[in-house]
């Protein structure tokens, strides 16, 4: 468990989990998967992303798996912008582990 947490600089992986994707498709997934859905950050690789979940959360982590979200046109009156896209990966523990939000904060 500990062989990922050493590649990689610790500061580098405190930043790479940005906040967890709270919502209803995420508690059903987390249930019935034993999977926790992040956002990261958009250079993030998979080894990283699931060094930094060991490392913050001591838990094991089974496999990581990245979706690149493409970000919503919006309009305010006749002005177009567009929110910016962002990663979301989602971990899959390994059995018996778990991530408690609720207890963390």
């Amino acid at each position: 468990m500990n062989t990922n947490v050493k590649k990689y600089n610790d500061e580098r992986l405190m930043t790479v989990l940005l906040a967890p994707v709270v919502s209803e498709k995420g508690t059903f997934i987390a249930d019935k998967h034993e999977q926790v859905i992040f956002r990261v950050q958009q250079d993030a690789t998979k080894p990283e992303i699931k060094a930094a979940v060991e490392h913050m959360f001591k838990v094991q982590v089974e496999s990581v798996q990245v979706s690149n979200v493409k970000g919503k046109e919006k309009r305010f009156g006749r002005f177009i912008g567009r929110r910016r896209n962002w990663k979301k990966a989602y971990v899959s523990l390994k059995p018996g582990q778990e991530i408690n939000f609720a207890a963390e904060s």
